[in-house]
């Protein structure tokens, strides 16, 4: 199971076969920013990806749009709810907190 590192908290999440990076944190118990709640709507969800782009999936369809509605996007943005990892990776996203 790959682990995904998010910063600039250390948090160490889990992340399963096929299950988003937000996926996991909620699983966990972790609270993620969002508004749309996996709808990938909202861009709330983003995370740059710091290590381990190479690990994360292809940017489907819906996530290229929502990421264009962003601006000048940058290649190492990625929605939280639309990303899946094969293997280790980095994340930058502010404002995740860890379970209660």
């Amino acid at each position: 199971m790959p682990v995904v590192r998010v910063e600039p908290a250390g948090f160490l999440i889990d992340v399963g076969a096929d299950e988003t990076l937000i996926e996991a944190a909620w699983r966990l118990g972790y609270f993620w920013p969002t508004q749309c709640y996996g709808q990938a709507e909202c861009t709330a969800c983003n995370v740059e990806v710091l290590e381990g782009v190479e690990h994360a999936s292809e940017v489907g369809d819906e996530e290229a749009a929502t990421l264009a509605t962003m601006g000048r996007r940058r290649a190492r943005v990625r929605l939280a709810c639309r990303v899946t990892f094969a293997g280790a990776a980095v994340v930058r996203k502010r404002g995740v907190r860890a379970p209660p």
